[in-house]
C-alpha cells in the first residue's frame, strides 16, 4: 500500500485531474491511497466570498460554482456527478447566506468554509476514476478517521486517529477500491468540521501513510522535488535526491516550504519514507524523504533562506557567573507571546532572531532593566543543511565567501540536532550570499 497526495494545482482543472489519474493507474498494483486537496484556487475564491458576504447581503459563489461544474463536463461525467455535488453547493451557498445576515466569520465557521473545496474535488476525482473502470469511493477525512481537537484553523489530530485510521481504511482497501480522501480538514469529538492548519493537506497524508503502515506516502507537488536552493535565487539549483526527515524539517523551518514540518513528523515517527513529485514532470526523480541516508553524500544537502528577521542583542555584565539570566530573558518574550527562532550565548550576551513583526516596545523596556538591548531589523538567516560534523570546514568555506565579498556575519547558530548551521546578514546581501554559496558547494563539485 502507498499513499499519495496531490495539491491544488496537480488537480486544478480538468486536465490535471486528467495527469493526476494517469499517475495513479501506473501505481495500482501497490494499493494507492489517494488525498486531495481543493481544486486551484478554490481555497482562496471560498475566502473571498466570505470576505463578500461580510461587506454585502448579495451573495455569490459564481467563480467555485463554475470551474466544478466545468469541470465535471470536460471529464465527461454528466448528471449523475452534478447531482452529487448539488447538495454540497446548495450547502454552501446557505453558510454564505449565514455570514451575510449576521456579518460575523468566526474561526469555526471559517473551517467549515474551507472544506467545501476538498469535499467537492474529492467527488468528482472518484467519479473520474470509476467512470474509468476504476472502483473508487469518495471519504471525508472524518470517514476515514481522522478526528482532531476544536483548535478551529490550526487543530490537531487526537491520538486516537491513529487507530480509527486503519481501522476505517483497510476493509476499503481490502474491497479492491481507490479510496480518494479529502486533505486539511477533520472533525472534532462534537462533529464540527475543522482544518488542520498550514501543511495541513500533507499532513493528512503522512498520518495515514504512518498510522497504515504504508510502503511510502508520495507528495504531488508542481515543483521536481526538494532543491539545493531557491531556483528564483539559483539559476543553477537542482533537486536533492535524498534527505533525512532532520534536514528536510530543518530546510522548511528556514525557508523551503515544499513540505512543512509537522508534516513529516508521523512518517519520521515510523520511519515511513516520503517522495517528493512533480506531477507537471512526472519523470523527474524527485526527492526521497528517510530516516538515514543509505549512500555516501556530499556534506551539503541544500543552502536556503529567509527574509525580514528581527535580530535581538541582549548584553549584561551581570551575566557573568550568574544562574537565572536565561530563564529572566526568555520568560519575558514567553510574557508577550513572542516566539524566539534563533538562539546564540555568550558569557555577557544572547542574541536571538524573531521571525514575525511583533511590537517589541514593552519588551524591550522590561529587559532594560536587567540588560542593554538593541533591535535590528531587515536582517535575513542563511542557513546551510548537511553533515555539520564537518562544520569546520563548512564554516571555514561560507565565511571566507562572506569575506571576499565584505559581507559582515553578524549571528551564528549550529542547531542542536547538528544538520543545520544558519548565521546572520542584512535581507539585502542575502541573495547574493546564497548564490555564492551554491557556487562554492555544489556547482564548482559539479564543473558547472
Amino acid at each position: 500500500m502507498i499513499v499519495m497526495k496531490f495539491g491544488g494545482s496537480s488537480v486544478a482543472n480538468a486536465e490535471r485531474i486528467r495527469c493526476m489519474s494517469e499517475l495513479v493507474k501506473a501505481e495500482l498494483s501497490r494499493k494507492p491511497v489517494l488525498v486531495l486537496s481543493a481544486m486551484g484556487d478554490t481555497t482562496d475564491q471560498l475566502l473571498e466570498a466570505a470576505e463578500a458576504a461580510l461587506k454585502d447581503t448579495v451573495v455569490s459563489m459564481d467563480t467555485v460554482e463554475d470551474l466544478h461544474l466545468k469541470t465535471i463536463e470536460e471529464l465527461g461525467l454528466g448528471a449523475p456527478v452534478v447531482e452529487e455535488i448539488r447538495p454540497l453547493l446548495g450547502e454552501l451557498r446557505n453558510l454564505l447566506v449565514g455570514i451575510s445576515l449576521i456579518k460575523e466569520l468566526t474561526g469555526r465557521t471559517k473551517d467549515y468554509l474551507e472544506s467545501f473545496g476538498e469535499r467537492l474535488s474529492v467527488r468528482i476525482a472518484a467519479a473520474y476514476f470509476n467512470a474509468q473502470g476504476i472502483a473508487a469511493r469518495a471519504l471525508d477525512s472524518w470517514d476515514a478517521g481522522f478526528l482532531s481537537d476544536a483548535h478551529f484553523t490550526s487543530a490537531e489530530l487526537l491520538s486516537e486517529s491513529w487507530e480509527l485510521i486503519p481501522r476505517a481504511l483497510t476493509p476499503v482497501i481490502n474491497e479492491g477500491i481507490l479510496p480518494v480522501i479529502t486533505g486539511f480538514i477533520a472533525r472534532d469529538g462534537t462533529g464540527n468540521i475543522t482544518t488542520l492548519g498550514r501543511g495541513g493537506s500533507d499532513l493528512s497524508a503522512t498520518v495515514i501513510a504512518a498510522a497504515c503502515g504504508a510502503e511510502e506516502a508520495q507528495v504531488w507537488k508542481d515543483v521536481d522535488g526538494i532543491l539545493t536552493a531557491d531556483p528564483r535565487l539559483v539559476r543553477h539549483a537542482f533537486p536533492v535526491v535524498t534527505i533525512t526527515y532532520d534536514e528536510a524539517a530543518e530546510l522548511a523551518y528556514f525557508g523551503a516550504q515544499v513540505l512543512h514540518p509537522r508534516a513529516m513528523q508521523p512518517c519520521s515517527r515510523t520511519g515511513t519514507p516520503v517522495l517528493v513529485k512533480n506531477s507537471y514532470n512526472p519523470g523527474a526523480p524527485g526527492t526521497r524523504i528517510t530516516a538515514v541516508l543509505d549512500k555516501k553524500t556530499g556534506p551539503i544537502r541544500a543552502i536556503t533562506s529567509r527574509k525580514k528577521v528581527t535580530l535581538v542583542d541582549i548584553v549584561s555584565s551581570r551575566m557573568l557567573g550568574q544562574y537565572g539570566f536565561l530563564e529572566k530573558v526568555f520568560s519575558t518574550f514567553a510574557k508577550y507571546h513572542i516566539s524566539v527562532d534563533m538562539v546564540a550565548t555568550s558569557e555577557v550576551s544572547v542574541s536571538l532572531t524573531l521571525d514575525a513583526e511583533y511590537d517589541l516596545r514593552l519588551l524591550k523596556k522590561e529587559l532594560a532593566q536587567i540588560a542593554a538591548v538593541e533591535i535590528k531589523t531587515g536582517k535575513a538567516i542563511v542557513t546551510i543543511v548537511g553533515d555539520i560534523c564537518r562544520s569546520s570546514n563548512i564554516l571555514a568555506q561560507s565565511f571566507g565567501v562572506c569575506a571576499e565579498m565584505g559581507i559582515p556575519v553578524q549571528m551564528v547558530s549550529q542547531g542542536a540536532s547538528k544538520v543545520n548551521i544558519s548565521f546572520i546578514v542584512n535581507d539585502t546581501q542575502a541573495a547574493e550570499v546564497v548564490q555564492a554559496l551554491h557556487r562554492i558547494f555544489f556547482e564548482k563539485q559539479n564543473g558547472e
